[in-house]
């Protein structure tokens, strides 16, 4: 089989060799992204499919910790794969990755839900998503370090940028997919079987990406590092224990901390934000995910480019700080054009639960335990009463002891304790209340779905675009970035890690995090927080600490 080679070039051009290679890198890379974010994209149907076991609201947060659940074990990957591709080399290391990420996405496809086979059904589900969590970490720092290996000096920026597109365009490709199979079989046949079509389809997907990887040469740089017996035998230590350990640790603090939180926020939670708070329609919403997509997508190459004009650094930081000023205005702008109903009854008729804050628990703890948690305060039976059915509301602090009340506008509803209530008692005093509550809240003008005729998609649609560009701002040089900050005998380890650190943790669990502080506090921007805290955090120190690299010379 003839393989893509390419030497690294010393001029300003790259030859047609080398594009190829990017080519075949981010193409391979845009698969395995579609593969791992079919989950976040499916996130509600999966909640009901395999934690059904939980109350609707629990479920949905479960859903999204399994999802987190695959960022969570992305440092690890970095770590595993990492060693391996500084000790062995590029190609074959991320060559290993596709087929675990292919396989495990597959076999979500044919995994019985939690109707069949019970608690089994969540496990295995997230076990498989470990797997691929693994898999992407040991995926991005490869590709990356790649093309970087491959691109002239001063153009790093730019060919780097192609492989940053490919998260996005796996996420529009999975967005793609889900969409023709749910207007081919229609939403209730979808959600009932057809979610697992675009998983099956992921295993076509991986004999293209194999056949694709086979065909690519070691990186040049790597070759000459490995012929003259300059590479590391001990990545990790070289990486994280010597002085090079404070990079690291300063590239995840004052780089990709603030690029996770931007790039999460600004398409995974802002669909998760029209779907579950705005209750916009799933196809609807994805259309406008997709829309926004396709439009900001090209900014990842246009800061790419910049970036190798005018420095990675300025445009990370002003991606971080630009995106922390303005997230509660952007939001508040989608409710105000995709559901004005709830906008307006909001404002005319604000919810609010008076309770003693000691009787009030975690909304989103499973059922199985809350008698160990008070779940059946008055409080409790309050707040899950307005989160199962996502009204927001504020909080009041009543006297210690007292029971919890519900108030929309001027009508007040008192909830009641159900320690000590059969469960029959528990069951008809909460459908009597629950009936009172919603009979108001219907009254009042708060909206079950938000009504398409009423959505204002040119504006929607140019809000999402506006946080896409955000994205491409953060996340077009942050590649570069990294590359130029390490030396190519530990650049794959180096660099995974803090990328994979701040992408699958302080990312991955952005949606767990912000829908947990929504539950908690019934503001339905108060999610909101953790990002523009993030975001802040990382232009503080990175504008501070870390240096531009933009004019280094990585084959020195």
């Amino acid at each position: 089989m003839s393989t893509i080679s390419a030497t690294h070039p010393t001029s300003g051009e790259l030859t047609r060799g080398h594009k190829k290679v990017i080519f075949a890198s981010s193409l391979g890379t845009v698969f395995e992204w579609y593969d791992f974010y079919l989950y976040g994209s499916l996130a509600a149907i999966i909640a009901k499919q395999f934690f059904s076991g939980l109350e609707p609201g629990a479920a949905f947060i479960f859903a999204l910790l399994a999802f987190a659940a695959g960022f969570a074990v992305r440092p690890f990957g970095a770590l595993v794969f990492g060693r391996l591709g500084d000790m062995i080399g590029r190609k074959y290391t991320f060559l290993v990755t596709i087929v675990i990420m292919g396989v495990s996405t597959f076999l979500v496809g044919v995994l019985p839900s939690y109707a069949s086979i019970g608690i089994a059904a969540p496990i295995i589900l997230i076990t498989l998503r470990l797997l691929q969590g693994l898999a992407l970490g040991g995926e991005y720092g490869g590709a990356a370090t790649y093309v970087a290996e491959h691109a002239p000096n001063g153009k790093r920026g730019l060919y780097t940028s192609f492989i940053q597109t490919t998260a996005t365009l796996g996420l529009f490709l999975s967005l793609l997919v889900i969409l023709g199979s749910r207007l081919a079989l229609g939403n209730e046949a979808f959600e009932a079987w057809g979610w697992r079509i675009p998983f099956l389809v992921s295993f076509v997907l991986l004999l293209v990406s194999v056949w694709i990887r086979l065909q690519l040469n070691e990186s040049p740089l790597f070759q000459q590092m490995k012929a003259e017996g300059k590479g590391s035998k001990a990545p990790i230590t070289e990486s994280f224990f010597t002085k090079n350990g404070k990079i690291a640790l300063l590239a995840l603090l004052g780089a990709t901390a603030g690029q996770a939180v931007v790039w999460y926020a600004g398409q995974f939670y802002a669909l998760f934000f029209l779907t579950q708070t705005l209750k916009v329609d799933a196809t609807t919403a994805n259309l406008l995910i997709a829309g926004a997509l396709i439009i900001g997508t090209p900014f990842f190459v246009v800061f790419g480019w910049l970036s190798d004009k005018i420095g990675r650094k300025k445009i990370v930081m002003a991606g971080c700080l630009v995106a922390a000023l303005t997230y509660f205005p952007l939001f508040k702008a989608l409710t105000h054009y995709a559901n004005p109903a709830l906008e307006a009854a909001q404002n005319s008729a604000p919810v609010t639960v008076i309770a003693d804050p000691d009787e009030c628990a975690v909304q989103f703890v499973p059922g199985e335990l809350k008698s160990h948690v008070k779940f059946n305060s008055s409080c409790d039976i309050a707040k899950g009463l307005l989160a199962g059915k996502s009204i927001p509301y504020h909080n009041e602090t009543a006297a210690a002891g007292s029971v919890a009340q519900i108030r929309v506008g001027d009508q007040v509803f008192s909830s009641f304790d159900a320690k000590g209530l059969t469960p029959e008692e528990t069951k008809a005093r909460t459908d009597e209340f629950s009936k009172a509550v919603l009979a108001a809240t219907t009254a009042a003008g708060y909206p079950e779905k938000a009504d398409p005729a009423r959505i204002n998609k040119p504006m929607v649609l140019l809000l999402l675009t506006l946080l896409v560009i955000y994205v491409t701002m953060v996340y077009g040089p942050i590649a570069a970035w990294l590359v130029e900050l390490f030396p190519t005998r530990i650049r794959y380890t180096s660099m995974s890690l803090p990328y994979h650190i701040g992408n699958g943790w302080f990312g991955g669990f952005l949606p767990t995090t912000a829908f947990a502080l929504v539950l908690a506090t019934g503001n339905i921007y108060s999610g909101l927080w953790y990002p523009i805290i993030v975001a802040l955090m990382t232009f503080v120190i990175g504008s501070l600490f870390l240096r531009e690299t933009k004019d280094v010379d990585i084959r020195s």
